[in-house]
């Protein structure tokens, strides 16, 4: 599919790109190559196929949440550099 230089300039106007003069036949060649095979996929019968979001299926691996115990205090503040009224100390940062 052949695709003319005004097709070009309308779609680079879209994306905000200035186009040069010397990219526009290479870029037509290009938009040309993909439709064409955007084209060839239209032809593909996709009757009674599912649509689907994945090519591949897809599974979490991830564990089931459990309620466990508190941590508390003095274990989350046991490996802190500078615990103070059981709080964590960090450096100012606003000033």
């Amino acid at each position: 599919m052949r695709i003319s230089k005004e097709e070009i300039l309308h779609v680079a106007g879209l994306a905000r790109l200035h186009m040069q003069q010397e990219d526009m036949a290479r870029m037509a060649d290009q938009l040309g190559t993909i439709l064409a095979y955007v084209d060839t996929l239209q032809a593909v019968d996709t009757q009674g196929i599912a649509p689907m979001s994945h090519a591949v299926h897809l599974v979490n691996a991830l564990r089931e949440d459990v309620i466990g115990e508190h941590v508390g205090v003095e274990m989350a503040l046991a490996n802190a550099p500078e615990p103070e009224d059981g709080h964590f100390m960090v450096p100012k940062i606003v000033g």
